[in-house]
């Protein structure tokens, strides 16, 4: 295999651009992308990119949990629930694809160090919420997207073949031809923290650039967040779909401070908050899905003229506010309420875009060699308005799919006998069930 080198080629006879020779680049340094990177194996080098802090990713801001299947019996419900809130427009496929290897995925992130909450049995605890026919969700406190983003970045951190390039923003793609003259993606250009051109080479390329959310004047998003991803596939023809779906969170924290908007998890009305307009009234379920409740909160707000409505927490018990809503709780304080003795001012925010780059069930774009995962890709999963807690498994789930992808491509001459034998030593990922347990093994995946 070759491994990753740097070189300089002079690109307008002025100013030269710095390359780097990798066999994957993935653009972002969120869930989709980290765990793409934790699924390639040692013998591949690989780059992946930020284009701010490697902090700076909604992963890190995700609050409520990530749901997984509760139990066997708990499959119909969970795939009629992601349905019956994505208004039935989800590819079933990719939702299938997504239950089924849910739990896989929670037990590898266990095994990665994430601390899901637990019973006083040691058994793992559920939350629920909206739109959710039961508890499916598991969490860390009300922080559990920097949980999973933290451990696995410190395990990227630790892979031998991979390196981080923190304030590099990608600005295109690098195209190439194969040999049977078929147009294909070899890389991306990207501009370093000090202006410097780079321009990084690569046979397989992972678009993970998150959300559009830094294009909205209310957003619970990053700014930095402004569909990159979207905009230079669309420049190079690539498919994209659904564009107009974008998802508006029912509760962020109202607020004349400019800046990002901070939300107010789903998680607190599936524990029992409520709504309530400004005479006190309850005007909605809030276990509605989150379309449906943003609406609700709309129309009370022209009805009334007020700017937000209020949120209330008398119905959840002080140890669940002071132990699963933690930095909900410190930040409010910070904002002078405290959602212990009074309600506090909410008011619906930009938060998720469930259209994207078309990809197919293993995160393929209509351009060969280029892959997309997570928020920037449209997988169909989430359909027209995504169920909560979906994106952080969805997202996981597809990025492991495109690792999956990538190495089938790469070994696929492998001798038969090379194959079998790896089948016989029975070699499998941690992260559950897959079809290329041999690659694994001939190519040190681990």
């Amino acid at each position: 295999m070759s491994g990753e080198k740097d070189g300089v080629i002079a690109t307008d006879g002025s100013r030269p651009a710095r390359v780097i020779d990798c066999d994957v680049v993935i653009v972002g340094c969120g869930v989709a992308g980290l765990y793409c990177a934790l699924n390639l194996p040692e013998a591949l080098s690989v780059v992946l990119l930020s284009k701010e802090a490697v902090d700076h990713c909604d992963s890190m801001l995700a609050q409520g949990g990530i749901c997984v299947l509760h139990d066997p019996g708990d499959y119909e419900s969970f795939f009629e629930d992601t349905l019956r809130a994505g208004h039935y427009e989800n590819r079933l496929e990719s939702v299938d694809l997504m239950i089924r290897a849910s739990r896989p995925i929670i037990d590898d992130l266990i095994k990665r160090g994430v601390r899901f909450a637990r019973r006083a049995d040691g058994e793992l605890d559920y939350t629920r919420e909206g739109a959710h026919s039961r508890p499916r969700i598991v969490y860390h406190e009300d922080v559990t997207g920097e949980e999973i983003t933290t451990h696995l970045l410190a395990c990227v951190r630790d892979l031998p073949h991979a390196r981080i390039l923190e304030h590099t923003c990608m600005t295109d793609i690098l195209e190439g031809f194969e040999g049977s003259g078929t147009r294909v993606c070899r890389g991306v250009v990207a501009t370093g923290p000090d202006g410097e051109k780079i321009e990084i080479h690569a046979d397989a390329t992972v678009f993970a650039t998150g959300g559009v959310g830094g294009l909205y004047s209310r957003s619970t998003n990053f700014s930095c967040l402004t569909g990159d991803g979207c905009r230079i596939a669309a420049e190079h023809g690539v498919l994209l779909e659904h564009m107009d779906y974008v998802q508006v969170h029912p509760t962020s924290l109202w607020s004349e401070r400019p800046g990002r908007a901070f939300l107010i998890s789903e998680s607190a009305r599936g524990e029992g908050a409520i709504l309530l307009n400004d005479a006190g009234e309850r005007f909605t379920d809030e276990l509605q899905p989150r379309d449906v409740v943003s609406a609700a909160i709309f129309a009370e707000m022209r009805r009334t003229g007020a700017e937000h409505v209020w949120l209330s927490f008398e119905r959840v018990p002080r140890d669940v506010i002071e132990g699963h809503f933690t930095h909900i709780l410190e930040r409010c304080l910070e904002e002078g309420y405290d959602i212990r003795e009074r309600p506090i001012p909410v008011v619906p925010a930009q938060h998720y875009f469930m259209g994207g780059i078309h990809v197919d069930s293993d995160s393929q774009t209509t351009l060969p060699h280029l892959f997309a995962c997570g928020e920037t890709c449209c997988n169909g999963v989430h359909g027209k308005n995504r169920l909560a807690s979906n994106s952080l498994l969805e997202a996981l789930v597809f990025a492991q799919r495109a690792a999956d992808r990538i190495m089938r491509d790469r070994f696929a001459e492998d001798t038969a006998a090379q194959l079998a034998a790896a089948a016989r030593m029975r070699s499998r990922f941690v992260a559950g069930s897959r079809d290329v347990t041999d690659v694994a093994l001939l190519t040190g995946a681990k």
